[in-house]
């Protein structure tokens, strides 16, 4: 049986997605421990009463904070940190920005265009290294 880790209610089932009673999604919190639905201080690692971690596993999977910092910075204007982390749609946005204005640069206004995808590129790398953006376009968190 597991306890909702936000209000401490017990899930009807093991296949429940939200509690019931807040509807908080499975897993998320840090109020009460999912294994034996005490209270526990905000930033415990392991519940006092059963002893069980309460820290999520970190994902294998997940994306380099710094990886993602660096390439912000370096290659920012091009977007090529955004489609590391899955923002898609942004990073399109960047490197046709970049594109436009390296083509534009014989008429004197692409530096412009360069120069603000280059300020952006910059801006989110340093976010991303302070942990301003802190989770990839899954919504996953990036690891360290």
């Amino acid at each position: 049986m597991y306890y909702c880790k936000h209000c401490g209610e017990t899930y009807g089932t093991d296949q429940a997605v939200v509690c019931v009673k807040c509807g908080a999604p499975k897993g998320k919190g840090n109020n009460f421990c999912q294994n034996c639905g005490r209270a526990v201080p905000q930033n415990a690692a392991i519940c006092m009463n059963c002893g069980v971690a309460l820290e999520e596993a970190a994902d294998a999977n997940a994306k380099s904070k710094i990886v993602a910092g660096l390439l912000g910075i370096f290659l920012g204007h091009l977007g090529v940190h955004n489609f590391y982390l899955g923002y898609t749609n942004k990073a399109v946005i960047q490197l046709v920005l970049s594109i436009v204005g390296y083509v534009l640069t014989c008429l004197g206004i692409g530096v412009f265009l360069v120069a603000a995808a280059g300020i952006w590129g910059l801006i989110e790398g340093i976010m991303i290294l302070v942990g301003n953006i802190n989770v990839d376009g899954q919504g996953k968190k990036l690891k360290d």
